[in-house]
């Protein structure tokens, strides 16, 4: 089945609403626009059951099908917020809130589940209890993990869960994704650093924390090369370094912090064991004292494999077998999706949207051609999972 054609019809409401959400960005935990128009949409598209404030800023909406024999509830997912960038393309619904720009498409992601609610409450051709949630805060700020902490899923009754996010490079309407991980761990570390100050002129009498930093930085990228099966993936990356006011003067101190991507448990574990121990043995080489502060950020992307299956099923009937690929490599970006993934089994999908700039990036926006393709997927995911009954 291709895109459906009274979705089709939706198209030009749909984009003003997203360019509308695209104008409007707001951080994490800061949607108050966004659920607040969300919730006004659902209301007009007659949701059952509107709930505002799961997770905080979040927006649940319930929809009912004509029947409800089986008892089955399926979740589909959006993300609402947007990131800390200003904007750099001169559209016409270019951000109105300087420094602050949808970079990476959820103004597209709630737009899509947005026209899926709005078909399915319209048709409710289904037998069961289709969940769309609205999420807030996922750049960082654990949004998903809000909300089911919030009870999203045992409040809602919810049974399985679907996402999906859209890709730049890959085709227009083409889809991927893979069963187990698919998205990496996500974990950040801080590290403090106190030498001895001392003249420039005279390093013998300090302790100097450039020096160690170096080290550590170092002795971390062997965390990859020495310490991990070569056949499993890991990423560890320094990403600030921050000493030193003067070219005279050996500094005191030295702050260094950075993230660390992983695929499996396991080598997650190692990798946080290792900095810990580089960081206590660099410390006492050199004299100095470092203190670690290790987060444990978003886990591991996991899709369940029976439901990844499905969803790649489901893809195909919207826009052919050519077109979805079901074993596409696993991304190191880490997708706070996961947390509701560890909660219920389900499949997170990405869906192409062209040649165009990457997510976090000034230059770019989401493509309304595809909106009619997600909202045709998430649609079908809740008909054929819930099929109609006579």
């Amino acid at each position: 089945m291709p895109i459906i054609n009274r979705i089709a019809e939706y198209h030009d409401e749909l984009t003003e609403i997203r360019r509308d959400i695209h104008a409007h960005p707001e951080l994490g935990f800061e949607e108050h626009r966004t659920s607040a128009l969300v919730a006004e949409k659902l209301k007009e598209f007659g949701v059952d059951e509107i709930v505002t404030g799961i997770g905080r800023t979040g927006v649940v909406g319930v929809i009912k099908g004509k029947t409800n024999k089986s008892g089955r509830v399926i979740g589909l997912r959006a993300d609402m917020d947007a990131l800390p960038i200003e904007e750099a393309q001169p559209h016409e619904h270019k951000s109105t809130n300087p420094g602050v720009m949808h970079a990476c498409g959820h103004d597209g992601h709630t737009t899509i589940l947005l026209g899926t609610a709005k078909y399915l409450a319209e048709t409710r051709n289904f037998d069961g209890t289709a969940i769309m949630i609205f999420q807030p805060a996922e750049e960082g700020g654990g949004g998903g993990n809000e909300m089911v902490k919030d009870g999203l899923m045992d409040r809602f009754g919810i049974q399985e869960v679907y996402g999906l996010h859209n890709a730049p490079g890959r085709a227009v309407g083409h889809f991927a994704t893979r069963p187990g991980s698919l998205m990496a761990a996500a974990d950040t570390f801080y590290i403090d650093i106190v030498g001895k100050g001392s003249h420039a002129a005279r390093p013998h009498s300090g302790i100097d924390p450039i020096i160690i930093g170096t080290d550590l930085v170092q002795a971390f990228q062997k965390i990859a090369s020495r310490n991990t099966d070569p056949l499993k993936s890991v990423v560890v990356s320094v990403t600030t370094f921050h000493a030193g006011d003067t070219d005279n003067v050996i500094p005191h101190t030295a702050n260094i912090s950075g993230t660390v991507r992983t695929l499996d448990e396991d080598v997650r574990d190692l990798a946080q064991e290792r900095i810990e121990q580089i960081c206590k043995s660099v410390g006492e080489m050199h004299g100095a004292e470092i203190t670690c502060k290790y987060n444990r950020e978003y886990p591991v992307t996991v899709n369940n494999a029976e439901r990844a299956a499905f969803a790649v099923d489901v893809a195909k009937q919207i826009v052919g077998e050519d077109k979805v690929v079901d074993d596409t490599d696993p991304v190191m970006g880490a997708e706070d999706f996961s947390f509701m993934l560890n909660a219920r089994p389900g499949a997170y999908i990405f869906l192409g949207q062209g040649d165009t700039a990457g997510v976090h990036h000034p230059d770019y926006d989401f493509n309304d051609e595809i909106i009619p393709t997600g909202c045709s997927y998430m649609v079908k995911l809740v008909e054929t999972g819930m099929p109609a009954q006579g």
